[in-house]
């Protein structure tokens, strides 16, 4: 009986001990906070990329998954039609700031402006936890304004 209730009790110690942990950086789910505004980074010109900034960055999530984290962000053009959405890196600073510009093709014809809601572009990179050994803020920049979400 007495072996039972002390492993009974170890058990209900090691739990209440994993509590510590759920706002530890060991936990995955705080590797990155919520987003916030930050000031646009100097862009740089890409010959080779033809597309322009979204006018809008309106939301970034970091989210941990097995082996990295997934990011995805949300922005609004000025219009609809806009096409071929993709988080561009820039190379990391030395201060572990990853930025990420939000490029687009503008339409080929004029296209209506439509509502905010009907203008959305979702798009989505992943890095692997290699990568975000060195990083301590992710940056996702469009031609207004820009997202950051820190360690």
């Amino acid at each position: 009986m007495k072996k039972t209730v002390l492993a009974a009790f170890g058990v209900v110690l090691i739990v209440a001990g994993c509590g510590g942990i759920r706002e530890s950086r060991l936990n995955p789910f705080n590797w990155f906070g919520r987003a916030e505004p930050r000031e646009t980074v100097a862009a740089v010109a890409t010959p080779e990329d033809a597309r322009l900034l979204v006018e809008q960055v309106v939301d970034l999530k970091v989210e941990p998954f097995s082996t990295g984290a997934i990011i995805r962000a949300r922005g609004i053009p000025p219009s609809q039609g806009w096409w071929d959405a993709e988080l561009v890196a820039r190379p990391l600073d030395e201060n572990g700031v990853l930025v990420f510009d939000f490029r687009v093709f503008p339409p080929i014809a004029p296209t209506p402006q439509g509502s905010p809601r009907s203008r959305e572009i979702t798009v989505a990179t992943s890095l692997s936890n290699v990568r975000l050994d060195e990083v301590r803020e992710i940056v996702v920049q469009g031609g207004t304004n820009a997202l950051s979400s820190r360690r």
